[in-house]
């Protein structure tokens, strides 16, 4: 079964019309995208869009062989016109199956919001998922409660809602194999590098309008890196980055090192703040006990941060005390940062962990606060050596350090 994505882009398009933003004046050349449409096997077009005919002409196809035409979401402004030649468009009611005469069979797939989308399987079997923008398969199932195997190719909107990525896997419809290709890619998303960037983070991709694409083909899906360190200054954006690398995964377990401080409100605000963000299928652990959560199987681990796990380790062996600290502390919280460490080398699981950048400012003007500045900068780095990825997040941008 061969896909062509006539345009990759939201109903409006990209850049967006009149748009000032930054993306949308970006978006030229090859990073401009057209609303969102897919010729399937020349025969059948999911989404009819402005210049439908044109775009495929453009990719080496023509739209007269159509014999079918379904719409996915709610169309917004002037009628489009329809191609000389093309059947009439239409959606199909939910659940609902039809067979189109090229053999291959389309099924409605019930969404949570407005739209519907589309399961195609083709004439050898190969199996593909279309769903519209902003749109998740509706119900516990996944896509429609299908769990037989999962989609040879899934086309969807991974930025806008990596939710519905995380729920089709945890359904067993996107599998390591399944090519997870984002469209309906509007001015929310971030131009260029970043944007490949973050989609790998998702194991899924972007292509340019008019790429063609045969359904079941081997293609390497991005891998996602087992161990990824993310640095940032205070408020850098850098916990946002973290859970971005994650939300389109099932099940995840928030290792929160933070523990709680009575009596100070705006310290439960920040928790609060953190815990509210974060997707309810979520689990979190409070403790600063690293390493047994390190060597245990389960899914995927978002530890943040470090700095607070350090501050910890150093009220525990004396370190603020100038004598204790010569004497003892030092070798203690070197034994404690080395045991995580190597948990961070041997672990099975994957796992983001999230630090803070100091020493770039002000020296503190304590031994005790130059002390957890020199011993914060020691662990990030043996962390980070130990990590296939490690990011900087600078005024919210992140910067690829590795990986």
């Amino acid at each position: 079964m061969e896909l062509t994505l006539l345009g990759t882009g939201a109903p409006d398009g990209l850049p967006r019309p009149g748009c000032p933003c930054a993306a949308c004046a970006a978006a030229v050349g090859p990073l401009a995208r057209a609303a969102t449409a897919l010729l399937v096997d020349g025969a059948l077009l999911l989404d009819l869009t402005p210049g439908a005919a044109l775009a495929a002409a453009r990719a080496g196809h023509s739209v007269s062989g159509v014999r079918q035409v379904l719409l996915t979401h709610p169309h917004d402004g002037p009628a489009v016109e329809l191609p000389p030649g093309l059947p009439t468009a239409v959606r199909v009611p939910d659940g609902r199956e039809l067979v189109v005469i090229s053999g291959h069979r389309v099924r409605a797939v019930p969404m949570d919001s407005p739209g519907t989308g589309y399961e195609v399987t083709g004439p050898d079997g190969e199996r593909l998922l279309y769903l519209p923008p902003g749109g998740s398969p509706a119900g516990a199932g996944g896509a429609g409660g299908r769990r037989d195997r999962a989609y040879d190719l899934v086309a969807m909107d991974v930025v806008g809602r990596p939710d519905a990525l995380a729920r089709l896997r945890a359904a067993g419809a996107v599998g390591p194999a399944t090519d997870v290709v984002a469209v309906h890619l509007g001015h929310e998303v971030p131009p260029g590098a970043e944007l490949d960037r973050q989609l790998a983070a998702a194991g899924a991709r972007a292509v340019p309008d008019g790429t063609t694409l045969v359904v079941g083909e081997y293609h390497a899906v991005p891998d996602v890196p087992r161990r990824t360190l993310v640095l940032g200054g205070a408020r850098s954006g850098k916990s946002v980055e973290a859970e971005r690398r994650l939300e389109s995964f099932p099940t995840i377990e928030y290792v929160a090192t933070s523990g709680t401080r009575e009596g100070d409100p705006d310290w439960a605000a920040r928790i609060t703040l953190h815990r509210d963000r974060r997707p309810g299928s979520w689990r979190t652990t409070e403790t600063c006990e690293l390493a047994p959560l390190l060597a245990a199987d389960g899914p995927p681990l978002l530890i943040d941060c470090l700095a607070l796990w350090l501050t910890d380790a150093m009220d525990r062996v004396g370190a603020w005390d100038d004598g204790t600290w010569a004497e003892t502390g030092r070798a203690a919280l070197a034994e404690r940062v080395a045991e995580l460490v190597a948990a961070v080398r041997a672990t099975g699981r994957q796992v983001v962990l999230v630090s803070n950048e100091v020493g770039s400012g002000v020296v503190p003007a304590t031994a005790s606060g130059r002390r957890f500045r020199d011993e914060l900068g020691r662990l990030n780095a043996a962390v980070a050596a130990e990590c296939e990825q490690v990011l900087l997040v600078v005024a919210g941008q992140a910067l690829v350090l590795r990986g």
